[in-house]
């Protein structure tokens, strides 16, 4: 029987035809689902025949176009399966997403399903929003055309929830290519416009009350560069009103939630509930929704775009005054016809103190109106509904300006200077609507619907055609709704907007004339329509409905008038932002067309009789501009590749996972989706690719057509033969076209074919196989009765016999059976009881001593408590009784001092006690006044005789300066020389005294170092046995342990792998830097890039046993000693100052060597004899001068007392200092004079001629800088002004020697003033620094301070014993680092002595021997000697960077394939080697830093090649290795061989390389694991869940429209490209590298491990995520591909690597797909059998799981639901896809060679001839 859909009571019910109906009966049987019969009337008059049910295995179809049978009903049906029962809330139609709301939180929104989307086709992958954006950023890569995704449906439906998950899409696979995070502040932008645009509505509870388009650009290399918004028709009237049950928008709430933060105390707000604007709807709270948090999301998201603290400040007040605006209390006059407001309103002022505005003119404007006549002006009074209305109005505009700002500004920050190649559009806008009374509102929305179905109905027409000519099928017209008579029956010129424009543009029009002018000028078109009972509404034929419009408040809402008084109050306001946002009000809307403006402007009427012309843009009314701001949507979308989504409600419960079949129906017809279904049923909606028919339907073909080798051809003569009609088919190039239901009548066809055939082969197998087995069985009785008889017996003797033989053997099966049964029911009887028995006894037991335990424990608990209650009663009456004793004897002790003292206070002994020592005071005091008149008169006498003195000595030493001056001769330098000597061996005794001091200091510093020692021995001693003692006690959980280590390795290594990105990052930054970049000339290319730190004993000396330390005890271990790691913090510390000192010392050297180089300059011209005389001379009067001065300060120290002998030496300093200022300038132009007459002269010499004019001024040629001339002409004038001749003065030039000696000592002189000068700003500046850390260290102190005193008493004991202990601690570490120093200073030295003496023993043996030492050679190969080889190689310094090209940059894996596997390390370490050997650190840090750097260039270089990363994994990993071996460590050596023991490194820790080592290899493991899941990743899929590895196992199921959209690349073949044996083949290929270069096996085991982990995490998610793999045939092909591969393993003996483990999820994935899915055993079964999958990836698969054929069944949900109940036990982790970039930790076993380093050898290929053997 055929199943059928009948249409009863407006919902689409399942029946089934229990007769045959023949054409013409007028009533047709049925059954309906209740399995109640029905009588269903067919006939002209009735009922049409119902629709078909399509056959089952087409049920649940996630592509509605591949129903064989295209109607409505079929579409809800499938949409209601697949919603119901496995939940999935996608569904294709077409081009066309359908999104039903759960209503429920999903878990298929994390980035793995993002990850496993992108890059995907659109029809391999269940129905996702993320499909939609892959197709969308997929063809605009491909095509360069520009995209937009169109997310419509009513409120409550998840259109913002689609729209973000698009562009979340959108900004994880194109994010930002630098660091500005535009995609983060993309999505930042949906908190801000969901809190001002948002509110709760009876339908949804985030409903998005305005509509948006929101622009993602791209650049070139399709990265996020920005995004733009575009809004439209913000529903401002919720400002003021919201209907019952629903709330105003988010931002109020949020903000009167915060109100009690601190600053948010000024808003004067309070809860939600006290304000009218927002407690309308009698309930402010959302359930499950926390509107504080929400608040501090949008605070953030504002900040994250840039929103200054000061503008959300102000955006909030704006917020806050608005809701004090709705509060505003306006009170009614006795006439009725005004109004006014009270002065003391609360609200009123606060709306005008938080705005900035004037209170006395916002109140009295808000009562009053101006009205302008031709003649005058006057204030009207307002009613107080006007007035209120007033007000509403004012609120609502104040909120559209606000929304408007902060759209502006979201685009501003999301705005890019960068050029935009291409866009991707996101439209949110509200669907078609109807409610009980639609208003203006609705209105908009339905004409917005209506303009956006019509470019969807084009579309999809256009799609549809382009198929057809694209596969050559003859185009036929079909017929489609066009809805433009309604768009022009709203827009057309004197449609219902020009009228609605028109009757406002009337002084007094009203809705009601224009409701009229609509009955008499569109009643004539077929879309419009008068209600019956109405004269105040109009209905509108829409393509989803007819809605009714009532006209009330039409108008008012087009004007969206508010009062001008009232703007340009707000225009003055005293707050920038708040009057910024009103400017605009009047200016021409340049701005109209960029975001929401066009649906927020007004038309405020001007109070004033203006003769100006008004403006055009202001006239426009709400109508006019949406209409504009729809057009401009419009020709956006029609200029981009759309991609369509639909949201469906599907229920008005909001209740999780129930469907409503009447409600989806409706938006079904609102959206366009049964539009888009009856276009692809008018053509030929099932189409079939040729290979797809033919495998699905060859069942239906003959023996003789399979022998055809084109497919084509058989396909079209297998249609021929079974549809005769050539109407219901087509072919087309690539595809068969089908006729609706022609595929489900082929699948008829192909059903009755294979029950046939199980027919047939029943009635074989169970027929004549039977009757085949019986005639066995007789013939073998007939011989057994041959035998028994000794002659044949008769027939009946033998039938009796046969018969007595079969109930034998019947009777021993029955016996056995009985038996068997009857024991196994006694044992389990006797197992049940023994079980019960144990179980009650063990219980009993248990319950007893837990008894006995409670009792004791409720016994001590009251023994604790009774004993503490008598001790603390005991100890207080003791405590009690001491301090009454105490206070009774203190007091009588004080009765007794009080009565003492008064006595004695009576007494005159005491009152003249008080007499004589004040008498003795006033004779002090006078005594000491005379002692001070006496020392001031002395002074005074003092000051006259040294003022004398001073003037006589001051000219005496004017005199021995002229004196000096005339005296020629060596006298002065001799005397000068010997006061120097005098000098410097004073000096040398000082610093003799000062050495002895410092060696004696020494000494005590080291015998308290070594005291110090021994103690921090001991404790260190103490510390090492406690850890011992932890280490044994913590063996007993080894495995916690170790699974914490594995944690810890895991992190670090993904620390190194983000490091790596960074570095990365870091160089293609690097690279971007456009210009030319240079290294420094004393760094080469290899050391600019290290990043590592010298070897250096003298950095690390003090660090690297505490890294060692670390190392061996491990991290955990180490943790326990504090020391350690404050001893490295410490050291970091200094180091880092030790950073800051070099940088200072290095930035002053740079001064000092300008300096320098200048002051050579400077000195080039010295006369070296004059220069030194002067010298000498000016040093000697320098001397002179200074004691004469020291003399001068001493004297005024003595007399420092006296005041005025300090100012007669300032005075006589002063003068001296101007008399010597003046004999400089003399000397000066003396030196002037002198050098110009000296140059006259030469020039006089040179030239023939004997007279030269007196105004020529010769070039000065001794000197670099030149003379001023001008100046030194000055002078000669002022000294000579009758001298004609330049030479007369002076013609041995010697005064101009004098002159230029002189003047090169002054610039010596003033360069070290300079550099004293410096001096002293540099230590000044110390001092400041000094007094700084001073200051914080008392502040530090202080607050320690006052912690302690805030403490108790105890607390203060216990503060300070810690602090104490705190000091203790680190002058023990300083001191135990100063011992460490000492010791490790005294074993280098000691090292050092053992190599000196070494190399002195060598040199004396070669000075004895006779031969001369031969020359070094170096040999291309090094050939086998006699003698015995240490195993190094030498090279010279020189070659390091020819030795790194040769081995490293320029190697490639097949020059030394035939040699000894990882050479390049071996060498490499046989270098370091001889750099060790001749203690040589520089060499070994530079040769390692070298070969770091080089190995990480030639892997970036190289970043996508298996082989060479493979290649350097080995060489490093055995480099690493080589270190470790030869380190010298005993944990090393065990496995060495005494040869290789000899060959340990002998001066040098390389510990530290180590790690840098096994870093570098973590590094390049993650790079190798990357290549590889690269290389991979395409074939994953196709070889695991597409190809056929069992030939004729899988079948084909019809594929709906997205199997053969556009979302195929145009150049791809198709999927399945990749089989089981070439993803073999490529491991196989992988494995062998690594083994060839000599990687070491458990890393090649590791990388196989991960390997195998990405492949089953690919195929794991891509079987989640398609419906269309999840069958009982891909159960077994996987299963089959899960053998090849594990065989795979064992033949490549890595069975043992863990890589089965990983792909167990599969396996087990596999296993569930070919398992039984019916009874309540299967369920156990299949949850005892699947552990390694969780209860989400579980139910996905069954609810995924789909019949490829009628002999399968699919899951029932109660199967299900028993499953998810049997699984809720588990504590799985929430996850439905797995992580595919999860990394195993790598460990890299230690693994010594046993190669000889000393028979290596070197092939001649690699031309190493600079390396000698040593």
């Amino acid at each position: 029987d055929e199943l059928n859909e009948i249409y009863l009571y407006d919902v689409w019910r399942a029946a089934e035809i229990i007769k045959d109906y023949k054409e013409g009966e007028p009533i047709l049987h049925l059954k309906l689902e209740d399995e109640s019969p029905l009588e269903y009337r067919i006939g002209p008059k009735d009922n049409p025949l119902p629709f078909l049910r399509n056959p089952d295995i087409l049920v649940g179809e996630n592509d509605l176009t591949a129903l064989s049978y295209l109607h409505e009903p079929a579409v809800l049906h499938n949409l209601k399966v697949r919603f119901l029962e496995p939940n999935h809330i996608y569904t294709y139609c077409g081009i066309v997403l359908v999104a039903i709301n759960p209503y429920d939180q999903l878990q298929i929104y994390g980035e793995e399903v993002i990850n496993a989307y992108s890059g995907q086709n659109m029809g391999d992958m269940d129905p996702h929003i993320f499909a939609v954006a892959e197709e969308a950023y997929k063809q605009m890569a491909r095509d360069e055309r520009n995209q937009s995704i169109i997310v419509s449906g009513e409120s409550g439906a998840g259109k913002t929830v689609s729209a973000k998950y698009a562009m979340r899409f959108f900004a994880t696979v194109g994010g930002s290519a630098n660091d500005t995070n535009v995609e983060e502040k993309v999505l930042a932008s949906s908190p801000i416009m969901e809190a001002i645009g948002n509110a709760k509505t009876t339908r949804n509870d985030n409903s998005s009350r305005f509509g948006k388009y929101i622009q993602i650009g791209f650049d070139r290399r399709y990265h996020i560069i920005g995004a733009n918004m575009r809004t439209y028709l913000l529903e401002k009237s919720r400002v003021v009103f919201q209907a019952e049950d629903e709330r105003n928008y988010h931002i109020f709430y949020q903000l009167c939630a915060s109100a009690s933060f601190p600053e948010f105390k000024d808003l004067a707000l309070t809860s939600a509930e006290d304000f009218i604007f927002t407690s309308q709807g009698e309930n402010i709270f959302i359930e499950g929704v926390n509107d504080a948090e929400d608040f501090k999301k949008t605070k953030e998201a504002f900040t994250l775009l840039g929103v200054k603290e000061s503008n959300q400040s102000s955006i909030f007040r704006i917020i806050a005054s608005i809701l004090h605006l709705g509060n505003v209390e306006i009170c009614s006059e006795r006439d009725g016809d005004s109004c006014h407001i009270s002065r003391n309103d609360p609200h009123l002022t606060h709306f005008c103190r938080l705005l900035g505005v004037e209170l006395e003119q916002m109140e009295h404007w808000l009562c009053h109106r101006k009205l302008v006549t031709t003649s005058e002006t006057y204030v009207k009074n307002m009613s107080r509904k006007q007035a209120a209305n007033a007000r509403d109005a004012l609120a609502k505009h104040i909120y559209a300006h606000m929304f408007d700002w902060i759209v502006e500004h979201v685009n501003k920050s999301l705005h890019t200077s960068s050029k935009q190649h291409s866009f991707i559009g996101v439209l949110d806008i509200y669907g078609f609507e109807t409610f009980e009374i639609n208003s203006f509102e609705q209105f908009c929305i339905n004409y917005a619907n209506e303009k956006l179905q019509q470019q969807f109905n084009q579309h999809v027409f256009k799609l549809e055609q382009e198929e057809y000519m694209k596969e050559q099928i003859p185009w036929t017209l079909i017929d489609f709704y066009d809805n433009q008579p309604c768009i022009d029956l709203i827009e057309a010129k004197l449609g219902i907007l020009d009228l609605l424009d028109e009757e406002c543009k009337v002084p007094k029009g009203t809705d009601q004339n224009w409701c009229q002018k609509l009955y008499d000028r569109l009643s004539s078109s077929v879309h419009f329509q008068k209600p019956r009972m109405s004269n105040i509404s109009f209905i509108i034929i829409h393509f989803a409905d007819k809605v009714e419009y009532q006209c009330d408040g039409f108008l008012e809402k087009n004007r969206d008038t508010v009062y001008e008084e009232h703007i340009n109050i707000l225009k003055a306001s005293k707050f920038q932002l708040v009057a910024d946002l009103f400017q605009d009000t009047n200016k021409d809307g340049s701005s109209s067309t960029s975001s929401s403006s066009k649906s927020s402007r007004i038309n405020v009427r001007s109070a004033k009789p203006t003769p100006k012309v008004p403006n055009k843009e202001h006239r426009k009314t709400v109508g006019h501009q949406f209409r504009s701001s729809l057009q401009l949507l419009m020709e956006t979308l029609n200029a981009t590749t759309p991609h369509y989504v639909r949201c469906i409600k599907p229920n008005d419960e909001k209740e999780a996972f129930s469907f409503d079949s009447r409600r989806a129906v409706q938006q079904l017809r609102a959206c366009g989706v049964l539009e888009t279904i009856r276009i692809s049923a008018a053509g030929y909606p099932s189409r079939w690719t040729y290979p797809d028919f033919f495998n699905r339907y060859r069942v239906l073909m003959k023996k003789s057509d399979m022998t055809v080798g084109d497919k084509k051809l058989v396909c079209r003569n297998l249609l021929e033969t079974l549809v005769k009609d050539p109407d219901k088919f087509q072919f087309g190039k690539t595809k068969i076209f089908f006729r609706a239901g022609q595929v489900a009548y082929l699948e008829k066809l192909r059903a009755d074919k294979f029950r046939s055939a199980c027919i047939k082969i029943q009635k074989t197998v169970f027929g004549r196989g039977y009757m085949a087995r019986s005639r066995a069985s007789f013939y073998q009785y007939w011989f057994q009765c041959c035998n028994y008889f000794p002659c044949p017996p008769p027939f009946a003797v033998f039938l009796r016999y046969a018969e007595q033989l079969r109930l034998i053997r019947a009777a021993v099966i029955c016996q056995k059976q009985y038996r068997m049964v009857r024991e196994r029911r006694g044992y389990l009887r006797v197992r049940r009881a023994v079980v019960t028995i144990q179980a009650f006894t063990r219980g009993m037991f248990t319950r007893r001593i837990f008894q006995e335990f409670l009792l004791h424990h409720k016994a001590m608990i009251i023994q604790k408590h009774v004993r503490g209650w008598l001790t603390r009663r005991k100890f207080k009456v003791a405590r009690n009784a001491a301090i009454t004793i105490q206070c009774a004897y203190r007091r009588m002790r004080a009765k007794r001092e009080l009565k003492q003292l008064k006595i004695e206070a009576r007494s005159a002994q005491h009152l003249k006690k008080l007499n004589t020592g004040m008498e003795n005071k006033i004779v002090q005091l006078q005594r000491k006044m005379d002692d001070q008149t006496k020392d001031l008169k002395t002074q005074n006498e003092q000051l006259v005789v040294a003022k004398a003195s001073l003037g006589s000595e001051v000219n005496k030493l004017q005199k021995e300066l002229e004196t000096m001056r005339s005296r020629q001769g060596d006298g002065g330098q001799l005397t000068s020389l010997k006061d120097e000597l005098e000098k410097l061996r004073a000096e040398l005794q000082e610093a003799h005294a000062h050495r002895k001091k410092l060696e004696e200091e020494h000494s005590n510093e080291k015998m308290r170092f070594e005291q110090v020692s021994c103690q921090s021995l001991k404790r260190r001693k103490y510390i090492f046995l406690y850890l011992v003692y932890q280490e044994s006690s913590a063996s007993q959980s080894v495995g916690r342990v170790q699974a914490e280590l594995d944690e810890e390795r895991q992190r670090y290594q993904n620390l190194l792998r983000e490091f790596s990105r960074l570095e990365q990052r870091y160089d293609n930054l690097q690279e971007f830097q456009p210009g030319h970049r240079r290294n420094n000339s004393n760094q080469s290319s290899l050391e600019s890039d290290s990043n590592y730190p010298s070897i250096s004993t003298s950095e690390v000396g003090d660090t690297d046993d505490a890294i060692q330390l670390v190392e061996e005890m491990g991290v955990e271990k180490a943790a326990m000693d504090i020391g350690v790691f404050m001893k490295l913090q410490k050291r970091v510390r200094e180091l880092e100052q030790e950073r800051k000192r070099l940088q200072v010392n290095l930035e002053k050297m740079e001064d000092q060597s300008k300096r320098k180089v200048e002051q050579e300059n400077a000195d080039l011209a010295y006369n070296s004899l004059k220069r030194q005389e002067l010298e000498s001379e000016n040093k000697k009067l320098k001397n002179d001068l200074n004691e004469l001065r020291k003399a001068i300060a001493d004297r005024a120290s003595k007399n420092s007392s006296s005041n005025e002998l300090q100012d007669g030496y300032n005075l006589l300093l002063g003068q001296l200092k101007a008399a010597i200022e003046e004999l400089d300038v003399r000397k000066e132009e003396v030196l002037i004079l002198r050098s110009q007459i000296v140059t006259t002269a030469q020039q006089k010499e040179k030239e023939t001629t004997n007279h030269i004019e007196t105004n020529n001024l010769p070039e000065w040629t001794n000197s670099k800088k030149p003379i001023d001339k001008e100046e030194a002409l000055k002078s000669y004038h002022g000294l000579c002004d009758k001298a004609s001749d330049w030479g007369y003065l002076n013609e041995d030039g010697e005064l101009g020697l004098a002159y230029q000696g002189l003047k090169q000592v002054a610039r010596l002189l003033e360069a070290q003033l300079q550099s004293q000068a410096r001096k002293h700003d540099d230590e000044l500046e110390a001092f400041h620094t000094q007094i700084e850390l001073l200051k914080d260290d008392i502040e530090k102190k202080q607050e320690m301070l006052n912690h302690t005193m805030s403490l108790s008493p105890e607390a203060q004991v216990e503060y300070s014993v810690q602090q104490e202990i705190t000091r203790l601690t680190n002058d023990n570490l300083d001191l135990k680092e100063l011992v460490e120093k000492l010791e490790k200073n005294e074993r280098k030295l000691k090292k050092q002595l053992r190599i000196y003496m070494k190399k002195v023993q060598e040199l004396e043996a070669a000075s004895q021997s006779t031969t001369a030492k031969p020359e070094m050679t170096r040999q291309v190969t090094v050939q086998r000697r006699e003698k015995d080889f240490e195993g190094m190689l030498e090279y010279y310094k020189e070659d390091e960077a020819l030795l790194v090209k040769t081995l490293i940059t320029d190697m490639k894996p097949h020059a030394v394939s035939a040699t000894v596997p990882c050479l390049p390390a071996y060498i490499l370490f046989m270098c370091i080697r001889h750099a060790d050997y001749i203690n040589d650190d520089q060499k070994v840090h530079s040769l390692l830093t070298s070969t770091i750097n080089a190995i990480k260039k030639v892997l970036k270089k190289n970043n996508d090649d298996f082989e060479m990363t493979s290649f350097w994994l080995a060489n490093t990993s055995r480099l690493l290795h080589c270190l470790k071996q030869y380190s010298g460590d005993e944990a090393f050596m065990t496995q060495n061989t005494a040869k290789q023991n000899e060959h340990c490194l002998k001066n040098f820790d390389l510990a530290e390389y180590r790690q840098v080592l096994s870093d570098l290899s973590i590094q390049i493991y993650q790079q190798l694991v990357k290549v590889a899941e690269h290389v991979m990743q395409p074939m994953i899929v196709s070889a695991m869940l597409e190809s056929e590895s069992i030939p004729s196992l899988a079948g084909v199921k019809p594929m709906g429209y997205r199997n053969r959209s556009s979302s195929m690349d145009k150049d791809e073949e198709g999927p399945g490209s990749y089989t089981l044996e070439a993803l073999i083949r490529q491991l196989g290929q992988f494995h062998g590298v690594m083994g060839e270069h000599g990687l070491d096996p458990e890393i090649a085991g590791q990388v196989v491990r991960q390997l195998f982990y990405s492949i089953n995490a690919v195929t794991l998610n891509n079987l989640l995520l398609r419906k269309d793999v999840c069958s009982w045939s891909t159960g077994m092909q996987l299963r089959y591909n899960i053998s090849q591969m594990e065989e795979w393993l064992r033949g490549k003996n890595l069975h043992q690597s863990g890589a089965v483990v990983n792909m167990e999820p599969v396996i087990q994935a596999a296993q569930l797909l070919q398992v039984k899915k019916k009874t309540s055993q299967d369920a156990e079964a299949i949850c005892s059998l699947c552990t390694a999958l969780t209860m989400q990836q579980i139910v996905k698969i069954l609810n995924l799981y789909t019949p490829l054929n009628e002999f399968e069944e699919r899951v029932t949900v109660s199967f299900i639901r028993n499953i998810q109940n049997r699984l809720q036990e588990r504590n799985d982790v929430p996850m439905l896809l797995m992580d595919t970039k999860h990394t195993f930790p790598v460990l890299f076993p230690y693994t010594p060679s046993a190669l000889s380093l000393e028979t290596l050898h070197i092939p001649a290929n690699l031309s190493l001839h600079f390396l000698t053997r040593v």
